[in-house]
């Protein structure tokens, strides 16, 4: 373990060199524009906001759990912080392909609990909770947070990431798309006509917000697999209200139930996509029956506005398609990398037999990681560097006949969050699979690229690098 809390890991990228520190943001608007203008691009610095418009020194508001750098990746899934991209993403397979799960501890006190507030006492406006765009229809608390829930039937915790709104001071809104786990748990219990019991985290380890954000199979627990990845349990409390576990370090955290019969208006707010695609609706509330946060708290956040160029920001992502091709059984995987979000992936193979590059292509689309709101796959040459979108294009300039070469899904699976599919159509979309490979059946007479080799670019680098630092 390279760290312990969220405390620690701070202090652990301000030694990287990647940690601003900016005082006396306004709440209201000037945080969300200074995360969009300075933190939404390569190298995606880490901001600690302090001293907060209207605020006492000392609550804070982090950015940077959510788009990170390679180096802080690294950090947070326990990894040596001189990996590159492939060591990184072929690490993340060998996990996914020897999982190891180390259970949650259950203790009787933590951090969080230094301040604990019930009934009258609950504000959550006491926090410095952002509006983060212009456009939004309300303060958001969550951004980047661990959504902890059970399911009725099997038992089983499940953490997820699901935006959170603030009504007033004990009331919020937990909206959470069709599919995700936790909208399939609280469905069950409105069935039953029953609330929801529902904690949140909104100061936690950056390794628990990175696989609550990550679906991992049905009936099983991002608790033990975050445990797994840390090499020791995580601890938690049992809710006093709920019974849930929740994280014994956080920063800050509530509990409380969703109410099946009550809603208020809910958004609307920019999300990933960069759009205000899912407008706002009725939402059934969450009424907060406890706050807990450490003394000085630091919220997690993690704004939304246009998908990040870089490759850096979906190299998790990546590692989870790869594992899903192979298994599923498409040979010589070479490459995978994910832009914009969930809307571009780009797949290298070697090509092996005809149909290879739509099989990769198809698979990638419609697998566990790559299903949800997904809009192209282009699938390229092993000689093409999948985390090089100049050369992504290239391939697909040069290589693609689009009579032939590009396929569509349709009815596939969307959201409320798909700024392409009408109001009232939301829930499926289609998808564009390109095949940017050399044609199978001509491909040894395919024009010869012109580039210099890799063992003479190595070669080149190795010997005249120093006179480009």
């Amino acid at each position: 373990m390279q760290y312990t809390d969220l405390r620690d890991w701070i202090q652990k990228v301000d030694e990287l060199g990647e940690l601003r520190r900016v005082e006396g943001a306004d709440w209201n608007l000037e945080m969300g524009a200074i995360t969009e203008v300075y933190a939404r691009n390569e190298p995606y610095p880490a901001i600690l906001f302090d001293k907060i418009k209207d605020y006492q020194a000392g609550r804070r508001v982090l950015i940077g759990v959510h788009h990170m750098s390679l180096k802080r990746q690294l950090l947070t899934l326990n990894m040596p912080l001189d990996y590159d991209r492939m060591q990184f993403i072929q690490t993340c397979r060998q996990r996914l392909d020897h999982p190891e799960s180390i259970p949650p501890k259950v203790v009787k006190t933590g951090p969080v609990m230094e301040n604990v507030m019930e009934g009258k006492d609950i504000d959550l406006l006491s926090l410095p909770v952002p509006r983060w765009h212009e456009d939004d229809g309300g303060r958001y608390l969550g951004t980047a947070h661990v959504v902890i829930t059970r399911d009725i039937d099997e038992g089983w915790v499940n953490l997820g990431c699901y935006r959170v709104m603030v009504h007033d001071r004990d009331t919020l809104a937990l909206y959470i798309s069709p599919g995700k786990h936790g909208r399939i748990m609280r469905q069950k219990y409105f069935d039953q006509g029953r609330s929801f019991p529902v904690a949140i985290s909104f100061g936690d380890d950056p390794l628990l917000l990175m696989t609550a954000g990550k679906q991992i199979a049905w009936g099983a627990s991002e608790y033990d697999y975050a445990g797994g990845i840390r090499g020791e349990p995580f601890e938690v409390i049992l809710g006093k209200h709920t019974g849930l576990p929740i994280p014994a370090n956080s920063e800050i955290t509530i509990e409380g139930e969703v109410l099946p019969n009550e809603q208020k208006r809910e958004g609307p707010y920019g999300e990933w996509t960069g759009y205000y695609a899912s407008g706002e609706r009725s939402e059934p509330i969450l009424k907060v029956k406890r706050l807990m946060h450490r003394t000085d708290p630091i919220m997690t956040a993690a704004p939304s506005s246009r998908p990040p160029g870089g490759s850096d920001d979906g190299l998790l992502r990546a590692a989870f398609l790869w594992d899903h091709l192979e298994k599923a059984g498409v040979p010589d995987v070479r490459g995978v990398a994910c832009y914009q979000g969930r809307f571009f992936t780009a797949v290298s193979i070697k090509q092996r037999y005809p149909g290879h590059a739509k099989q990769a292509g198809m698979i990638a689309a419609q697998c566990g990681t790559g299903a949800y709101l997904g809009r192209y796959v282009v699938v390229v040459d092993d000689d093409v560097d999948v985390y090089d979108m100049n050369d992504v294009l290239w391939a697909m300039c040069t290589r693609v006949d689009p009579v032939k070469d590009m396929d569509l899904i349709r009815r596939a699976w969307s959201g409320p969050l798909d700024p392409i599919i009408p109001k009232d159509q939301k829930g499926f979309s289609s998808r564009a699979i390109i095949d940017a490979t050399r044609p199978y059946e001509w491909m040894k007479d395919f024009p010869l690229a012109s580039a210099a080799s890799p063992e003479l670019k190595k070669k080149v680098i190795e010997k005249y690098d120093k006179y480009f630092q």
